[in-house]
């Protein structure tokens, strides 16, 4: 097992492409990727269809996970639900994230239809984080995930 240098998430060895992110993985040598930072990780938080609760326990202990590893984006799939409104998990985990960043928690907070080159905190963040310009939900308007950068 190995990390992906683009999104962070373990992947099998033997891969060329990372099933998560779809970048093209280059050949390193294990005590070079040992050492690699990396700077963002996808986190599906729903996953096996849990509740509200659930899901944000998750999202909690998933944001602890990311500022103890030196994760600085955090791309949380959340899903939009099935009703075509949006559903109870997306709308109390982008709360939970607006509180968040209200109380200094998290740096930024972009949700995935503003994820785009037109958008000013999307801009910003690129400019810090250009890796991000390879992002499987870059320009693509999802309303199902929100990206999250951390301090």
């Amino acid at each position: 097992m190995s990390l992906c240098q683009i999104c962070g998430n373990t992947i099998d060895s033997d891969c060329s492409r990372c099933p998560y992110c779809h970048s093209i993985l280059e050949a390193d040598e294990p005590q070079q990727q040992s050492k690699a930072r990396f700077y963002q990780k996808i986190v599906n938080i729903e996953d096996g269809l849990p509740t509200v609760e659930q899901a944000l326990a998750r999202l909690q202990s998933e944001l602890h996970a990311a500022s103890q590893e030196k994760i600085r984006v955090l791309t949380l799939i959340h899903g939009y639900g099935s009703t075509g409104k949006g559903g109870a998990i997306r709308l109390e985990c982008r709360k939970t994230l607006d509180y968040l960043k209200g109380l200094g928690d998290v740096h930024t907070v972009i949700y995935g239809e503003n994820f785009n080159r037109k958008n000013g905190p999307t801009r910003h963040i690129l400019s810090r984080f250009s890796e991000l310009s390879r992002h499987p939900h870059f320009n693509h308007n999802n309303k199902g995930i929100t990206l999250v950068q951390m301090y």
